[in-house]
């Protein structure tokens, strides 16, 4: 089995910048292995792709985050990370860390393991 484990979600103003982090851990998981995602989730809205990063280190973006927010792992610590910056209010929401989607897939589809969520506030 896998976990994820997301942190770092918070307040934050407009224009302002947050990390998120994602711990991953599992006796057969292979973190180098897989892609990784981020996904999120407003109130009322429907899940939603943010970010994707290959094994090889290949990025994704969704276009309301492309130049604003980038994606990056750590492979000796198993982390995945989101670093946002100039952040607006519709960035609010439910972030999730997601793993195991096919080489940069950004449907919810293609992931088979997922973080308990870590909520970001943006106000204006």
């Amino acid at each position: 089995q896998v976990q994820l484990v997301e942190s770092g979600g918070g307040l934050v103003q407009a224009g302002g910048s947050l990390t998120l982090s994602c711990a991953a851990s599992g006796r057969t998981f292979t973190f180098s292995r897989f892609t990784m995602g981020w996904f999120r989730q407003a109130p009322g809205e429907e899940r939603e792709f943010v970010a994707a990063i290959d094994w090889g280190g290949s990025t994704t973006y969704a276009d309301s985050v492309k130049g604003r927010f980038t994606v990056f792992r750590d492979y000796a610590e198993n982390t995945l990370y989101l670093q946002m910056n100039r952040m607006k209010p519709e960035d609010t929401a439910v972030y999730y860390c997601a793993a195991d989607g096919s080489r940069g897939a950004t449907a919810q589809s293609a992931y088979d393991f997922w973080g308990q969520g870590t909520q970001v506030t943006v106000s204006s």
